[in-house]
């Protein structure tokens, strides 16, 4: 039961790291394509 407990402990740190990293690289591609689409239609 200890080791399915940690098991479960360590599972959820890694998917908290993994969303921050997710949100970061979403946040750059959001940014990225607002301003190509800025730079299409007002360049």
């Amino acid at each position: 039961m200890q080791a399915i407990h940690n098991g479960y402990r360590g599972l959820s740190l890694l998917m908290d790291l993994n969303w921050d990293r997710a949100l970061y690289l979403g946040t750059i591609a959001l940014a990225l394509g607002a301003g190509a689409w800025i730079g299409t239609y007002y360049g």
